[in-house]
Protein backbone atom coordinates (compact mmCIF):
# COMPACT_ATOMS: atom_id res chain seq x y z
CA UNK A 1 0.00 0.00 0.00
CA UNK A 2 1.63 3.15 -1.01
CA UNK A 3 1.31 5.80 2.33
CA UNK A 4 -0.74 8.12 0.06
CA UNK A 5 -3.64 5.89 0.25
CA UNK A 6 -3.12 4.78 3.83
CA UNK A 7 -3.18 9.08 4.46
CA UNK A 8 -6.42 9.03 2.86
CA UNK A 9 -7.88 6.27 4.55
CA UNK A 10 -7.07 7.65 7.67
CA UNK A 11 -7.91 10.63 7.61
CA UNK A 12 -11.80 10.00 6.29
CA UNK A 13 -11.80 7.63 9.17
CA UNK A 14 -10.46 10.93 11.37
CA UNK A 15 -13.98 11.88 11.33
CA UNK A 16 -16.01 11.68 13.85
CA UNK A 17 -19.47 10.62 12.18
CA UNK A 18 -17.46 8.79 9.31
CA UNK A 19 -15.90 6.27 12.11
CA UNK A 20 -19.27 5.83 13.39
CA UNK A 21 -20.66 4.77 9.79
CA UNK A 22 -17.89 2.42 8.84
CA UNK A 23 -17.70 0.54 13.05
CA UNK A 24 -21.44 0.11 12.19
CA UNK A 25 -20.95 -1.51 9.01
CA UNK A 26 -18.01 -3.61 10.12
CA UNK A 27 -20.27 -4.47 13.06
CA UNK A 28 -23.00 -5.50 10.33
CA UNK A 29 -20.64 -7.62 8.21
CA UNK A 30 -21.50 -9.44 5.14
CA UNK A 31 -24.99 -8.21 5.21
CA UNK A 32 -24.31 -4.91 5.09
CA UNK A 33 -27.28 -2.15 6.58
CA UNK A 34 -29.49 0.08 4.73
CA UNK A 35 -28.62 4.05 4.12
CA UNK A 36 -31.99 4.57 5.98
CA UNK A 37 -30.49 2.10 9.03
CA UNK A 38 -27.25 3.83 9.46
CA UNK A 39 -28.87 7.43 9.02
CA UNK A 40 -31.89 6.17 11.89
CA UNK A 41 -28.82 4.55 14.10
CA UNK A 42 -26.70 7.93 13.94
CA UNK A 43 -29.56 10.23 13.81
CA UNK A 44 -28.17 12.24 11.14
CA UNK A 45 -29.75 14.05 8.27
CA UNK A 46 -29.74 12.49 4.78
CA UNK A 47 -27.50 14.88 2.83
CA UNK A 48 -25.02 14.91 6.24
CA UNK A 49 -25.11 10.82 5.39
CA UNK A 50 -25.33 11.36 2.13
CA UNK A 51 -21.78 13.29 2.11
CA UNK A 52 -19.68 11.09 4.59
CA UNK A 53 -20.98 7.98 2.85
CA UNK A 54 -19.35 9.42 -0.73
CA UNK A 55 -16.30 10.70 1.52
CA UNK A 56 -16.08 6.63 2.72
CA UNK A 57 -16.46 5.53 -1.08
CA UNK A 58 -13.88 7.78 -2.06
CA UNK A 59 -11.49 6.71 0.22
CA UNK A 60 -12.18 3.02 -0.81
CA UNK A 61 -13.35 1.84 2.88
CA UNK A 62 -17.04 0.99 1.87
CA UNK A 63 -19.11 0.44 -1.40
CA UNK A 64 -22.79 0.31 -2.00
CA UNK A 65 -25.07 -1.42 -3.91
CA UNK A 66 -28.72 -1.15 -4.65
CA UNK A 67 -31.19 -4.04 -3.86
CA UNK A 68 -34.69 -2.89 -5.89
CA UNK A 69 -35.72 0.71 -4.12
CA UNK A 70 -33.11 0.07 -1.22
CA UNK A 71 -29.57 1.07 -0.96
CA UNK A 72 -26.98 -0.88 1.06
CA UNK A 73 -23.81 0.16 2.00
CA UNK A 74 -20.94 -2.43 3.32
CA UNK A 75 -17.63 -1.86 4.57
CA UNK A 76 -14.66 -3.13 2.70
CA UNK A 77 -12.55 -4.83 5.35
CA UNK A 78 -9.93 -5.57 2.99
CA UNK A 79 -8.78 -1.93 2.91
CA UNK A 80 -8.78 -1.74 6.53
CA UNK A 81 -6.40 -4.72 6.69
CA UNK A 82 -4.49 -2.88 4.61
CA UNK A 83 -4.17 -0.29 6.13
CA UNK A 84 -3.33 -2.21 9.61
CA UNK A 85 -1.00 -4.05 7.22
CA UNK A 86 0.60 -0.84 6.30
CA UNK A 87 1.09 0.61 9.66
CA UNK A 88 2.50 -2.84 11.25
CA UNK A 89 4.90 -3.49 8.98
CA UNK A 90 6.83 -0.36 10.07
CA UNK A 91 6.37 -1.83 13.90
CA UNK A 92 9.64 -2.60 16.15
CA UNK A 93 11.61 -2.34 13.09
CA UNK A 94 14.27 -0.12 15.15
Amino acid sequence: MKQQLAVKRLAELGHDTRMSVFRLLVQAGNKGLPVGDIQERLKVSAPTLSHHIHRLIGAGLIRQERDGRTLYCYAELDALKDVVAFLDAECCTL
